[in-house]
């Protein structure tokens, strides 16, 4: 049984696992101005950015799932 919490745990993990995706693949002079890790005169990706956008996400899924797993007291 998912709770509310679970839920939001799994919707920011998946958002981060999207966001480690866009990291790896767009390069940083390709994003909008406003967004974390732009800089107008690099051509190359933000590869410390993605792996921690996907560590992350992954650890916050993983924690919905033990979470989801754990009996109620």
């Amino acid at each position: 049984m998912a709770t509310r919490m679970n839920k939001v745990l799994i919707a920011l993990g998946l958002f981060l696992l999207l966001l480690a995706i866009l990291y790896f693949m767009v390069p940083a002079n390709e994003f909008a101005p406003w967004f974390p890790g732009y800089d107008p005169e690099l051509t190359r990706v933000r590869m410390k950015h993605g792996i921690l956008s996907l560590v992350a996400g992954v650890g916050l899924i993983g924690y919905a799932w033990y979470r989801s797993n754990q009996k109620s007291a």
